[in-house]
Order: structure tokens, then C-alpha cells, then sequence
């Protein structure tokens, strides 16, 4: 029986590889955490984790996807609280631990995809992951509308603006893997040739 985390050729062939496999889970990181920051600062509560969550369980087996977007999203919550002054209080407590939550079901919502659809092509892969764990990640959000509040956020023209912006990061966060493959600063090529 083979382990849950070694990966057949059909479905390793449509993952993305910007450098060496040894590489891949320090490189998720950095690119996650540098884009949680940038979307913490700019976007503040509408870090596009879907996105995220895509990313890293296109990079990576499952546990070191959830891994990095655990990381993520504690950089997400150290920018809100330390630098933003989110207000220190229970509901926005919980509501982060939801986000965390949340973040963590779409990646493995996203590794299940993945593994579900070897045989699609590359872009319609990323297409149907992004937004199985969109959905995924926006229905644990609002299960905790009931004890937390916030219902106001869950409207079609929310919903479709924040879908969008994932599409949009996810799509910037493949281009800048696509770039590092290309330029290959990590010696990727030299060391698959040796």
C-alpha cells in the first residue's frame, strides 16, 4: 500500500513544481506568508485563503500544504492583531480560529480535488479546485454565523467580489511559479540534469 502522501505520476504531472521537490515546502511558505502579508495589508478580513489553500495543495502532498497555510494564516492573525489593532476580544478571537478553520478545510478540500481529477488539464484543474475550496472554506465561515454573527457578509454581490479576488490571487500566486520555474533560481534545472 502505498502512503498517503506519495503521489501517482498522472497526478504529480499537473502539480506545481517552481523549484526541486526538497525545495517546494520552504518556497509554499515563503510565497504564502509574502502574499498573506501583502493581502493582510491590503485587504485586511479578505485574505483570499481559497487561493491559498490551491497553492499549497497544488505544491504539496497534504500535510505540508496544511502545514504552510496554517503558517499563512498565523501571519494573517500576528499582522491583524499586532499591526492592524484588530480588537482583542472573543468574537474576534473566534472568528480567527474560524478563519483558520476554514483555511484548513480548503486545502484539504483542495488535496481530495486534486487527487479526484488526474485526467483534467492543468488550468481547469486549478479552475474546479479554487472553487470547491472556496465553497468550502465560505460554508465554514458562515456555520459560525449562527454563534458569531455577521450573516451581512454572506450577500451574492460579496460573495462574488470575494470569488473574484481569489481567482485573481490564484492566478498572480501560479504566474509567480511559473516565473521562478522558468527562471530557475534555485539551480532546478542543473540539479534534475546531474
Amino acid at each position: 500500500m502505498m502512503p498517503a502522501e506519495m503521489l501517482s505520476p498522472d497526478i504529480d504531472r499537473f502539480r506545481l513544481h517552481p523549484v526541486a521537490p526538497r525545495l517546494a515546502p520552504m518556497f509554499c511558505l515563503a510565497l504564502l506568508t509574502a502574499s498573506c502579508a501583502l493581502a493582510s495589508f491590503a485587504l485586511a478580513c479578505a485574505t483570499p485563503f481559497a487561493a491559498f489553500a490551491v497553492v499549497a495543495a497544488a505544491m504539496l502532498p497534504p500535510r505540508p500544504a496544511l502545514l504552510v497555510v496554517a503558517g499563512a494564516w498565523l501571519v494573517n492573525q500576528s499582522i491583524g492583531f499586532g499591526v492592524l489593532h484588530y480588537p482583542v476580544n472573543g468574537s474576534t478571537l473566534a472568528w480567527g480560529f474560524i478563519i483558520g478553520a476554514a483555511a484548513l478545510v480548503a486545502t484539504a478540500v483542495s488535496s481530495v480535488v486534486f487527487r479526484a481529477l488526474p485526467q483534467a488539464r492543468a488550468p481547469l484543474m486549478l479552475a474546479i479546485t479554487l472553487v470547491v475550496a472556496y465553497a468550502a472554506y465560505e460554508l465554514v465561515l458562515l456555520a459560525a454565523t449562527p454563534f458569531l454573527g455577521g450573516e451581512g457578509a454572506f450577500t451574492a454581490a460579496i460573495m462574488t467580489r470575494l470569488g473574484l479576488l481569489s481567482a485573481v490571487w490564484l492566478a498572480g500566486l501560479v504566474a509567480a511559479c511559473e516565473i521562478v520555474r522558468l527562471l530557475d533560481p534555485f539551480g532546478r534545472k542543473g540539479a534534475m540534469s546531474a
